[in-house]
This record gives C-alpha cells, structure tokens and sequence, in this order.
C-alpha cells in the first residue's frame, strides 16, 4: 500500500481527477489549499511574477493506492506535463506506508 500525494495549480483539477480515474484510482481525497511560493531570493528578470511573495490558488489531493496504480498514475501524469506549455506542473510523490489498519 502507498499513499499517494499530488499537487497543482487549481486550473488542473478535472484534468488530475480524470488522470486519477484512468488510473483506476477511484477513492481519494482533495482540498483546495493557498500555494506559496517565496521569489526574493530570485534576480528581478528572472520573477515572471515581479514581486517576493506568489500565492496561487491549488489543490491537494491524496489517496491510498497499490503500487500498480501509481506506476500507472505516475504514467498519466509525466505525458500530462510533458503537454503543457505553462511552467506550472502537476507534482506526485508516493510514499511507503508501513502500517495501516
């Protein structure tokens, strides 16, 4: 058993619950939460944002899954990204889950 983590801007919502069920993952949880992301350590040509301090509006989801379906998920997700034009990306980490009742 794993416990799947993913991570997006809110915009990707339909697209990770989609890529979730052709994963056939059909059981998860998901929150929308603030992201945060500190710029002041960036040089100002290179903050596409033009301040110190970004916020956006994304989403967490999490599930419980066999390892099959995240090799699959982790799948869907790569070809997503490798799609997208923005330099915003939908992030996954699984983790190894010792015990669980």
């Amino acid at each position: 058993m794993k416990l799947l983590v993913i991570t997006a801007v809110q915009e990707y919502s339909k697209d990770i619950k989609a890529i979730l069920k052709k994963s056939e993952i059909s059981t998860y949880s998901y929150k929308d939460v603030t992201g945060f992301r500190d710029l002041s350590e960036e040089s100002l040509e290179n903050n596409w944002f033009a301040g110190e301090m970004h916020e956006s509006q994304s989403v967490i989801f999490y599930a419980f899954v066999e390892k099959e379906n995240s090799d699959q998920l982790f799948n869907r997700v790569k070809e997503f990204n490798d799609l997208q034009k923005t330099m915003s990306k939908v992030h996954v980490v699984v983790l190894n889950i010792e015990k669980s009742n």
